[in-house]
């Protein structure tokens, strides 16, 4: 007991956290009970299962509770309401900025998009020393996609763990919210070649009481069904938080997915950061006008309505070609397209491995692009960049053919990212130390140009 002098009730219906209630057998119960107090942990033996169908509760030798098993599990059915609202949201409309590099500077710098280096490095994510892909990657620390752990001393299996959250698309639709959140997770996944993969949910919601948020929540939830099928990806664990609310209002509808998969062997991860110049990049997936709830609206001051949709049965067989590509020992590095686009996944390839870029715009394959801001800064989902020796180059667009891939660039020694737009004219020239800086200066104050 943390607090004496609770009600029997009290005890009983608690919620408090890091409890678990596992049944042992007899025989077993004082070996059990030596690992506990080995590792300094509180246990105590509470009860026994009986023949009678009946929970009994005792305390302090009286009886508070006697209830038959049969009215516990049939409880009275509980009705509520769920309203699914539209909300009235409209696309911005705002010229394209004359200076993309100064654009993608101050995207690099955005909270969600910057380095969490400061944040990483006070928790340790390689207990017991089996973490093999870390999340910080290379000399510069670039944004890997997933970790990978080697649970087994005996095996070269991996264990491939990402996430998937972007609470913004929330505001606009909860079902493409967690459409999305479902296959970030995932091609984060496939990214670092992990494959089997499993799902965990986290909700964090409003009052369910509300109509208007069981309804969100209604909806989140058969995006979750939707695409756990789709992907043939089950959910095998979650919690939710429910009832966050203050005068002012309620939390924004959230959904992290986690996504646990299986890598076959460890030495074939892939990571994100570029490999040596010459090598050809290439984009996998299209690209759509699908700003709504992106960090380039956002850093304009809006929200928009154009959330990105999740075209399942186009989405699982990319991902199973990208997969098939890392098997094959093409891929030498792999980042998704997430939050910033296409060119903040450039940018942290580039400055993650030292090297620089050269893109063509003009040769992203998508429907409607015609600015260059919104072919660079759309969040379009079950994207890839992928980097490719040019001697594998053949091979890999064999295997692509039938899905939606393009060569868009190489890397080059040059320490820059140099852009090409709809035009043909530089868009975008920055140094991979000006990237870098601007990612790493908002969360790390040292960092910060003196």
């Amino acid at each position: 007991m943390k607090y004496q002098g609770l009600a029997p009730w009290e005890i009983y219906i608690s919620e408090s956290q890091e409890r678990m209630l596992i049944t042992v057998p007899p025989e077993n119960l004082e070996r059990v009970m030596s690992v506990f107090e080995k590792e300094d942990v509180q246990a105590t033996a509470i009860g026994k299962l009986v023949v009678e169908r009946r929970l009994q509760l005792n305390y302090n030798g009286e009886k508070v509770a006697d209830m038959d098993m049969t009215f516990l599990f049939n409880p009275c059915k509980s009705m509520k309401v769920a309203t699914i609202e539209t909300p009235n949201l409209t696309e911005p409309v705002f010229a394209e900025p004359e200076n993309l590099t100064e654009t993608l500077l101050q995207l690099l710098a955005a909270p969600n998009i910057a380095s969490k280096e400061s944040v990483i490095r006070t928790y340790d994510h390689e207990v017991k020393g089996n973490t093999t892909l870390k999340p910080l990657q290379g000399e510069y620390a670039g944004p890997n996609d997933a970790a990978v752990l080697k649970p087994l001393d005996d095996s070269l299996k991996g264990l491939t763990i990402s996430c998937g959250m972007n609470p913004n698309y929330g505001k606009i639709d909860a079902y493409w919210m967690a459409a999305s959140a479902i296959d970030e997770a995932v091609r984060n996944n496939v990214a670092v070649g992990g494959r089997r993969i499993a799902l965990l949910d986290n909700f964090t919601w409003g009052n369910p009481e509300k109509p208007e948020r069981l309804g969100s929540l209604v909806r989140a939830c058969e995006a979750c069904y939707d695409f756990s099928v789709a992907f043939k990806a089950p959910f095998i664990s979650g919690k939710d938080s429910l009832y966050n609310e203050s005068p002012l209002g309620p939390v924004t509808p959230t959904l992290l997915i986690t996504a646990v998969g299986v890598i076959p062997n460890i030495q074939s991860t892939t990571s994100m950061d570029l490999k040596a110049p010459g090598n050809l990049l290439y984009i996998v997936g299209e690209t759509f006008n699908e700003l709504g709830g992106s960090e380039y609206y956002k850093l304009k001051g809006f929200l928009g309505a154009s959330v990105p949709k999740v075209r399942g049965a186009k989405a699982k067989r990319t991902f199973k070609a990208v997969t098939k590509a890392i098997d094959e020992g093409m891929v030498k590095s792999c980042h998704d397209l997430s939050e910033g686009g296409l060119a903040v996944a450039a940018a942290e390839m580039a400055f993650a491995g030292g090297y620089g870029l050269e893109l063509d715009l003009r040769k992203v394959p998508g429907k409607e692009l015609v600015r260059n801001d919104f072919v660079l800064f759309s969040e379009s989902n079950s994207r890839f960049l992928i980097e490719v020796a040019q001697a594998d180059s053949e091979d890999f667009e064999d295997l692509m053919k039938g899905k939606v891939c393009a060569l868009i660039g190489k890397v080059t020694k040059d320490q820059k990212l140099l852009v090409h737009g709809l035009n043909g004219k530089v868009v975008v020239d920055a140094t991979l130390e000006s990237l870098r800086r601007s990612w790493k200066q908002t969360l790390s104050p040292e960092e910060a140009p003196q």
